[in-house]
Formats: C-alpha cells, structure tokens, sequence
C-alpha cells in the first residue's frame, strides 16, 4: 500500500510539475507573438505617414501575421527560448534573444521578398529598414519578457518567505575574487534557507570601498574581528583558494576570535573534481588550520605506476584506500585491493569503479597477510610489479593488551609479503612505518621498527626487489586517530579527554601519508627509510581546543578538557630519527622528503631473533623485541 501510495504521488507531482511548464510555455509563445507583430507595427507607425499607414502598411502587416508569428516562433524554440529557466535569465539568454531576432527578421523578410513577386500579398510597401529597426525593437522587448519573469520570480519568492528573513545567518566572506563571487552565489541561489552574505573582506587595496553584488567590500583580513562585530556576523567563509596553507591558517585562527561558525569553499582541486550537484562551501576541518604545506606528487616521479599492476594490502584502510586513489591517478592497468575486512575494499572498488569507468581495473582479494599461502595465491594470479604494504595493527594501547599478535600482523604480515613479492618477481615494495618505530616505548612502535628492519634484510639479499620504508607521523582522520575521537567526545557533549597537558605530536593529513608512499617508490633504489619533513610538532591540548571552537563550543566552558594521564606505552613525544640517522638524513629530489640510509645491524640476529619470535608469548615477547631493537624502552 504504502509503495503505491507513493508512486502514485509522484506521477501527480510530475503531472502538476508539466503541466505548469507547458502552461508558461504557452504564456511565452503568446507574448512572443504579440511582442513580434507589436514591434513591426510600431516601427512602421514611426517610418510612415498617417494616411499610408492605416491604407496600406495596416493591411499588409495583417496579411504577414500569420506566417510572421508562426516563423519567429519556431525560430524561439530552435534557439531554446523556450527551454531556459528565465527564473536565472541573464546576459545569455538575451544574446540568445537577439540570436532569434536576428534571424527570424531576416527569414520574414525573404519570405515576403518571395510572396511579393509572387503577387500574393502587398508587402513591397515595407521598407528595408523597418526590418533592421524590427530586429532591435524584437530584442527589447522579448528579452523584457522574460527579465521581468525573472524579476516577477524572485520577488514572488522573497515574499513567501518573508517570514523567515530574520532568520538567515548573516555571512562574512573572506575574498571578494572569483571564488568569493560563487560562494555569494551559491548562498543567494539558496533563497532564504540559509546565510545572507552582509560584508566581504579582501586584502586587495583596489577592492577596498567597493561592493561585490551590492554587498560591500570592507577593511582587510587583519579587520575581520572588528567588522564580524560591526556587521553582526554569524558565520564565516573563507573563499581564497589561491592562499598559501601558512596564510589560511593565520586567517582561519583569526576568524576563529569571533565566536563565528567557520566555513571554507573548495580548494582549486576539489573544485575541479566536485560533481554537479556538491555544494562549493564546506564545513573548516581541523586540517585547515595545519600551517605548513601539504606535500605535492610529483608527476615524473610517479610515472612507474603506467600501465604497471599494483598490489596494496590493508587497501581498503583509511590509509591503504587514500594510497589506492593516489596510484589510480598515474593509469595503471590495475590495482588489487588486499584486505581482510570486506565491506572497506567493497565500497572503495565501486568509488573508483564509477571514477575511472573502466580505464583502471580495481580487483579485490580477500585475504590475511598473516596467511603466506593466501598471499601465494594473489600474488600468483596478478603477478604484481608493485607492492604498497600498508596492512597493520597500528592502535598503541591494543597492541599493549595484545603483544603477540601485533608481532604476528605487523612482522610477520611483513615478512610474508615480502617474501611472496621476491617469489612473484615484484619491482617494487614500499611499506608503512611509523615515527614510533623511533626509540619505541610501545610494542606497536617496536614490531614497526622490525618491519624497517627486515625490509633492509631482504634488500641485502639482492633478490631484484627494491624495498623502501616510509616513516611518518599521526594521520588526522584515519581509523583511530585522535580526531575522530575527539569528534564522538563533543558530540556527545563532552568531556573531551587528553592524555597530558604537554602532549605533542606530528601530524599528516591522509592525502599527504598516501603522497609520501607513492612518490617514496619512485625515488626508492633500495632500502632507504623516507621520512617527511613535518614541520613542528602539534599541541593535542591545541588541537583540542580549535576543535572544540569549530564545532561551535568554548573550551573548558561549554565542553570540558580532562587530562587522564598517559597510557601504557605512549610517550611524551615523538621523534622522526634514530641518534645514528640523523647525520645521514640527506634530502631528495622534494624538498619535503628526506631519505635515511640503511643503518646498520646483523643479519644472523634478525634471523634468530625473528625464530624465536614465532615461539613467543605474552610473558617474553617484549624481552625478545629488546633483543631485535636495542632502543625499545620496556615498561
């Protein structure tokens, strides 16, 4: 019952929809006939006398009607006059206007050149240039038609939902260019549903003192708290795409003063790859604020991904997913999604399925690296030439409860990897490491720092397999991570927990961790360690707070701030090198990627140390990691 009641709604909405279209449709037609025959007899009024007028030029302009109206018609319709939605009639539509005119007159006038000589009616009596004034006279007043449509509209809206006017936000827009000008638009063509922009501010002296649409141009980027106040500002946008990631930041944490909800519009890239129907303003996320330069790809460096096949395990993770779409941007002829967690790996394929539409093959395989067998097979069905490992138990406090198996995901899961990639003949072999693999005080950190090893082991073993490491820090928004976990804490209404008032870390976005793994295997000749140049490490005390602020709170105030004391394994901070790298870090062809040389360490312990790992439980597996990494400071 309900499906056929809705169904049945439908097609009477769609009824009434065409019937009112076919309704204005005729309405058109209408004025466009009366307008046509309405702008001759005008003109003709004005080039001919009385007498001659009503005894001649009257009788032959009737003759034509006729014919006229239904020329011009058709002529509307052929450059789809008829089709546009006049509710947004612009400088187009009038151009179009003038189109038809142009041609209509030009086809009536050959037509009654014809009918003349046939002697068929009177018409010679037109001269010539009441034709050309017509076309002018046609323009106007066609055009007019449908510009005070356009006006009768938009006024018809605005007093239905007059009642509401109060309640629209009121908007600063940060950028008076031409992302300013959309952002204006896109809340305009919202009609009343959400925020009225009252004052733009642009660094820009030309623009000072000038209006953008009616809506003035006032003061710089440094007046934005004083003019939020002035203006009564309820939310914000900032619309330079073009500002450096240092700038934006320096701006956004100015606005943030304000109290003012904080929005921002798409960066020139999401603007390019935003589909029709995305809005081109956007909620500020935490990753706005970064003030550093996020890392770029580099296309040359990337371009041993063509046509290879690329294998990426723990591909549908936050991480491995981001990896995933990065490679698919370099054509190669497919990517194998590893993963042993379904639904992940299923929504990611139909992304890139509807993306790339065929010029790209996405594969799952369902699979453990845990499972060297399972591995064999994939392996031997692709034949991969490129391998990115980013499959991992990587949560510090789990890891804690369960020693044992992070030993068997994270090392193991990479030794096995590798050693199918050496059996399959694989190119290239990246992995994901961590900056807590550096002086681990975590068994996480400790079991990545194994991985870095054993990557340089088999690279030692000169198999035609380049291995490379990637080493970086926390990754804002990926499964776990600190941000998400704030989110659920202020939805909830608080408390918001940090661990130590003094608590750093270094932060990536995950586009940024994706980037650094791809370009790592371009640059890669064999067991370096690539490690990003991440700026200064973050307060998560700071990071807490903007949050907080962004999501329309006052820290300590509206949501508390609890500090519950560290947890088993986490440090203070985090560092990027070992004592014994730092003076070989040595910086590559990006200047925000630094590669560390092999360090050295004894083959024979690795092997023993790695057997009597596989032996190991919960009591002795720390002590046996001591013996693999030296610097792991057991707790």
């Amino acid at each position: 019952m309900s499906i056929e009641f809705s169904n049945g709604t439908k097609t009477l909405s769609d009824r009434k929809s065409a019937i009112a279209i076919t309704t204005r449709r005729l309405a058109l037609v209408v004025l466009d006939i009366l307008a046509v025959n309405l702008a001759f007899l005008i003109v003709s009024a004005i080039n001919y006398p009385k007498e001659e007028l009503f005894s001649v030029v009257f009788p032959a302009l009737m003759g034509r009607a006729l014919y006229t109206s239904v020329i011009f018609v058709l002529i509307h319709g052929f450059f789809g006059l008829y089709n546009s939605l006049w509710e947004y009639a612009g400088v187009h539509e009038l151009f179009r206007c003038a189109g038809a005119s142009v041609l209509g007159t030009l086809t009536t006038l050959g037509i009654d050149t014809v009918l003349d000589r046939l002697d068929m009616y009177s018409v010679s009596v037109l001269r010539v240039s009441v034709y050309f004034t017509s076309v002018l006279l046609i323009t106007a007043m066609t055009g007019s038609i449908r510009l005070v449509y356009r006006a009768a509209r938009r006024i018809s809206k605005a007093h239905s939902h007059s009642l509401h006017i109060r309640d629209r936000r009121r908007v600063m827009i940060i950028g008076a260019g031409d992302m300013g000008l959309l952002v204006y638009k896109e809340l305009e063509a919202k009609s009343f549903g959400t925020g009225k922009p009252v004052v733009f501010v642009d660094d820009s002296p030309m623009k000072a003192g000038r209006h953008v649409e009616g809506v003035p141009i006032k003061g710089t980027c440094n007046d934005i708290p004083e003019l939020a106040q002035k203006y009564r500002v309820d939310e914000i946008v900032f619309a330079i795409p073009s500002a450096s990631p240092e700038r934006k930041s320096e701006i956004l944490r100015l606005a943030m003063e304000t109290g003012c909800t904080l929005k921002t519009s798409l960066s020139v890239q999401e603007v390019t790859e935003k589909s029709a129907n995305e809005a081109a303003i956007r909620d500020v996320e935490i990753t706005d604020l970064l003030a550093r330069p996020e890392v770029t790809l580099n296309t040359d460096i990337c371009s041993y991904l063509k046509d290879q096949t690329v294998l990426v395990t723990g591909g549908g993770g936050s991480i491995g997913s981001e990896i995933c779409t990065q490679v698919a941007r370099y054509n190669p002829a497919r990517i194998i999604i590893f993963d042993n967690y379904e639904n992940n790996a299923f929504v990611l394929k139909n992304k890139l399925d509807r993306k790339y539409k065929g010029k790209v093959q996405f594969f799952i395989r369902i699979g453990s690296v845990q499972d060297p067998d399972r591995l064999k097979e994939v392996f031997e069905e692709f034949k991969p030439s490129v391998v990115f490992h980013a499959a991992a138990h990587k949560h510090v406090p789990l890891m804690e409860d369960s020693p044992c198996e992070a030993v068997k995901n994270n090392i193991f899961g990479t030794y096995n990897t590798a050693q199918a990639a050496i059996d399959s003949g694989v190119g290239k072999f990246v992995i994901l490491s961590t900056d807590k693999a550096v002086n681990p005080t975590n068994v996480m950190g400790a079991t990545k720092r194994v991985t870095e090893l054993i990557i340089q082991y088999f690279e030692r073993k000169n198999t035609g397999t380049h291995f490379a490491a990637v080493r970086f820090g926390n990754v804002l928004g990926s499964n776990g991570s600190v941000i998400p976990i704030f989110k659920e804490q202020i939805a909830a209404g608080g408390p918001v927990t940090v661990t130590h008032k003094d608590i750093t870390r270094y932060f990536m976005t995950i586009p940024e961790a994706a980037q650094l793994v791809v370009q790592a295997g371009g640059i890669a000749k064999g067991g370096e360690v690539f490690v990003l140049d991440m700026g200064d490490p973050v307060s998560i005390t700071s990071l807490a707070e903007k949050l907080i602020t962004l999501s329309g709170y006052k820290p300590y105030e509206e949501i508390k701030i609890e500090f519950t004391g560290l947890r088993p394994g986490e440090k203070l901070y985090e560092e990027l090198t070992l004592s014994e790298e730092e003076c070989e870090m040595q910086l590559t062809c990006n200047d925000k990627i630094f590669v560390l040389p092999p360090v050295d360490f004894s083959s024979d312990r690795l092997e023993s140390g790695l057997a009597e790992l596989k032996n190991a439980n919960r009591f002795n597996v720390r002590n046996i990691l001591l013996g693999l990494v030296p610097n792991f400071e057991v707790k």
